[in-house]
């Protein structure tokens, strides 16, 4: 037996990098997948091809997370074409890192409203799904930066450890109800986006880390087939790190 077998999840952002392993892994225990992105491109054609290569229903959506209208559009049309709604995931994230005293308004308010302002608006708009089938699982993609900061990334920061806060409140809201809420710390991740740092500063990470490498995104993916599937059925509220001991 799968261990998402049956069930329908939503991942944000998913077109590739930990998004799409994200999907992929689900869809290898049996989930269909709606996946979001901002427009869908070849690259999410070619995600939509490789989930339902695996035996599952899968289905890009060109959506803008930050943008509280499209999602309510967007995930009335998934719950039409799936019919249910069971996992969350809360994935869609930007960086516009730099330096406090030269971050300019617009750096600050697109990063909390991509990576925040996307996970109020997504899980408004599952909530009646999710409420009506008394089940569901939130999972909301924070970082180990969200907990213990980072010098020039501060709207970055804000917007992860909110993310855990909202985490928290949902599951308290939404647990009589039997849908759970927990968030995903990662850290130090080999993506396309951390691939492009130069060798030196990949190898200065890894030495900080007890585990001595970098995670790959197949380790966040795993985290959350954990969260997304019954095994953690009374587990909610939770924020799990996924750093390899860097975060204690």
């Amino acid at each position: 037996m799968k261990l998402l077998e049956g069930k329908t999840a939503i991942v944000t952002g998913a077109a590739r990098g930990i998004g799409k392993a994200i999907a992929m892994r689900f869809a290898q225990e049996g989930c269909n997948v709606a996946f979001t992105d901002l427009v869908i491109n070849e690259a999410a054609e070619e995600t939509q091809k490789e989930l339902e290569a695996l035996g599952v229903k899968a289905k890009g959506y060109a959506s803008d997370a930050s943008n509280f209208e499209d999602t309510q559009k967007v995930v009335a049309e998934i719950a039409k074409d799936f019919d249910s709604i069971d996992i969350l995931i809360n994935n869609a994230g930007i960086t516009k890192d730099t330096l406090l005293m030269r971050m300019t308004e617009d750096q600050w308010d697109a990063v909390i409203n991509v990576n925040l302002k996307s996970v109020f608006n997504f899980t408004k708009a599952v909530q009646p799904t999710m409420l009506r089938q008394r089940s569901g699982s939130i999972v909301n993609m924070s970082s180990v930066v969200g907990v213990s900061g980072n010098a020039g990334q501060a709207n970055y920061s804000a917007s992860k450890a909110g993310m855990i806060g909202f985490t928290k409140s949902i599951a308290k809201e939404l647990g009589s109800r039997g849908i759970r809420s927990n968030a995903i710390a990662p850290g130090f991740i080999i993506t396309e986006m951390t691939g492009k740092l130069p060798e030196d500063v990949k190898k200065d990470w890894e030495q900080k880390i007890p585990l001595k490498r970098g995670g790959t995104p197949e380790d966040v993916a795993n985290i959350c087939v954990f969260l997304g599937s019954d095994l953690s059925a009374y587990v909610s509220g939770q924020t799990i790190h996924v750093c390899g001991g860097m975060n204690m």
